[in-house]
């Protein structure tokens, strides 16, 4: 069958879709808030504008629609018979964006989570927003997890580095005593591992 509507009026149809605060979107923020969770939704500095996202977890929710994100082997997901290739090609596009977001949201550390349209109908609702919560406070424990190890590690690399430089001054002084070095040229050497410049013809055991 012909595509009948024009490229204005496809234009003028869909720019009247909501991509914010649909109905799945506000479904899915009053069950968190109503299970304690508090949150931000559509920020805009992190990529793909997240619905909601709750930095306490370090986590970033998309409530997609399974027709505009392509849920694969999903009841309300199929290409329309007219233009068939004009909705192809967009709802690629579409998929191809989703996955780059997913992937620079973790490489700041964020955990992705995606809640599909069709998981909110009556039948799917509780079991879906039960697991959804369950899974933030998951990320929520592991990003404590993370942020402990990082941070024991941290303090490991001082302690062996503050161990490191105290051996080595132990070691100076003793060879500094022990050998009776002139003090230019102990400043000479401090100098040289600081990574200053030693002034050239410098006479060698003057003090």
């Amino acid at each position: 069958m012909a595509d009948r509507m024009t490229a204005e009026r496809r234009h003028r149809c869909m720019s009247h879709i909501r991509s914010r605060d649909t109905a799945p979107e506000v479904l899915v923020r009053k069950a968190l808030f109503a299970s304690g969770f508090r949150f931000r939704v559509n920020v805009t500095s992190l990529p793909g504008t997240p619905d909601i996202v709750l930095g306490k977890y370090r986590t970033a929710v998309f409530v997609n629609g399974c027709f505009w994100h392509g849920h694969e082997h999903c009841r309300l997901y199929s290409i329309p018979k007219t233009n068939t290739g004009f909705w192809m090609q967009k709802i690629q596009r579409n998929r191809r964006r989703d996955a780059a977001v997913a992937i620079r949201l973790q490489t700041r550390g964020w955990k992705v989570v995606t809640v599909w349209e069709c998981s909110l109908d009556t039948a799917h609702r509780k079991e879906t927003l039960e697991a959804l919560a369950a899974r933030i406070r998951k990320n929520g424990e592991e990003y404590m997890e993370e942020q402990a190890a990082r941070k024991a590690a941290l303090q490991e690399r001082r302690a062996q580095a503050a161990a490191s430089k105290a051996r080595k001054n132990s070691l100076s002084e003793e060879i500094y005593s022990r050998y009776n070095v002139p003090r230019r040229i102990r400043k000479a050497s401090e100098d040289y591992e600081c990574g200053y410049d030693i002034p050239s013809g410098t006479p060698d055991g003057q003090d």
